[in-house]
């Protein structure tokens, strides 16, 4: 593993971690299925960065590559992922078994999918949070250890009496919680979620989130959050990437992407959702279903199922980068869209452009301006606080 000695930024704006050309195959050979195509992301010290897309397009299997947990048939055959380690940077594919066992939990910890069942169920939560402890705190004594997990059940809102529980008797929401407190027994600068909610009601889905947001501004580590709810994700990221079928086809400011989404997928996946306010709409969703990634199609990826579709879109595969026409000022973002390059369709492209349609085109700096209006579509997060107000 090469380690760099990196010049300092201003106001330590160096990135936490990044990831670069990131591909990712399933199997090998002519059969291999190409699960992670040419990822690339930035992640900053403090930041919620959220990853959204369906089941199946890629999205566990880019956090699995990033921590170097992704087991065979899983191979990455391309890129770099360099975590900035205080005063050096790492690249974690270049990493050593021992080097990594260093790194994780310390630096970078991980919430599993369904993570309030990878729990062992014969074990006490107290010795579960204090094997973490001792595996990675030998220094510490039997007593510290156990004050330490003490106060980690207290950090996620769990009496320290639950320590001689078993995970069984323990809600799920509370299982949830031990996981997340667990990650956090280090007190690492990245925490890893994949759908660390999905099997939670709404409104204890509502409670995990306001306290891990509490805990991130108390603590001040990263969070890379994946779901496949991209609502959920507006409330509570500072920045969003949309993945499909394996490639990142749209990246922005959380608020920029909800009001003025540029790519055909994002505008499905938002409009996916009724409204909580104002006339009842009919929804149609995104028509078809994901590609299977042994059988792509040409060109653009989604473009069977875009009602935009254009000749090119059939043929070329759009690269991931800043639209071809921007609002001066706004913040830098990046899409993989033929409507967003220059000379879409014969039309020159941009965001003015006529070949664009209007419900993505929406100006930046009007989406900017509307940041402090709250969401209209019925995230699970905000549907909680009042469950009648969809009906």
């Amino acid at each position: 593993m090469t380690m760099t000695q990196l010049p300092a930024g201003p106001g330590g704006g160096q990135p936490l971690l990044e990831v670069r050309g990131l591909c990712v195959d399933y199997g090998s050979g002519e059969s291999a299925v190409h699960a992670v195509v040419g990822a690339d992301l930035t992640l900053h010290g403090s930041e919620v960065f959220g990853l959204a897309g369906e089941s199946g397009s890629g999205k566990s299997t880019l956090a699995y590559s990033i921590a170097r947990l992704l087991r065979m048939p899983g191979v990455i055959t391309a890129g770099e992922v360099v975590f900035r380690d205080r005063d050096h940077s790492v690249n974690l594919l270049d990493a050593d078994a021992q080097q990594l066992r260093e790194l994780r939990w310390n630096q970078i910890a991980v919430v599993l999918q369904s993570a309030m069942n990878a729990l062992n169920p014969v074990l006490q939560i107290g010795t579960q949070l204090t094997d973490v402890l001792q595996a990675h705190r030998p220094g510490l004594d039997r007593t510290a250890r156990r004050q330490r997990a003490g106060e980690l059940l207290d950090l996620v809102g769990i009496p320290q009496g639950r320590l001689s529980a078993y995970p069984h008797e323990l809600s799920g929401g509370m299982r949830q919680r031990v996981m997340i407190a667990m990650a956090l027994a280090l007190e690492p600068r990245l925490l890893i979620m994949d759908e660390p909610t999905t099997a939670l009601d709404v409104v204890t889905q509502r409670e995990i989130l306001e306290e891990l947001m509490d805990l991130r501004a108390r603590l001040g580590f990263a969070v890379l959050f994946i779901t496949h709810d991209l609502s959920l994700l507006i409330e509570i990221a500072d920045t969003i990437a949309v993945m499909y079928a394996g490639r990142l086809v749209e990246s922005a400011v959380a608020r920029q992407l909800y009001r003025a989404p540029l790519h055909p997928y994002s505008y499905g996946l938002l409009h996916s959702f009724p409204s909580l306010h104002g006339e009842r709409q009919a929804m149609t969703g995104i028509a078809g279903s994901p590609p299977d990634l042994r059988q792509l199609p040409s060109g653009c990826v989604f473009h069977p199922r875009c009602r935009y579709v254009m000749e090119r879109c059939k043929i070329e595969s759009p690269p991931l980068e800043p639209p071809a026409k921007a609002s001066p000022g706004s913040p830098p973002r990046l899409v993989s869209c033929w409507l967003h390059a220059d000379g879409a369709d014969g039309a020159g492209g941009g965001a003015t452009s006529p070949a664009v349609p209007a419900e993505l085109a929406v100006p930046d700096d009007l989406a900017m301006a509307g940041a402090a209006a709250a969401p209209a579509v019925a995230s699970p997060v905000v549907a909680s606080q009042s469950p009648g107000s969809a009906s």
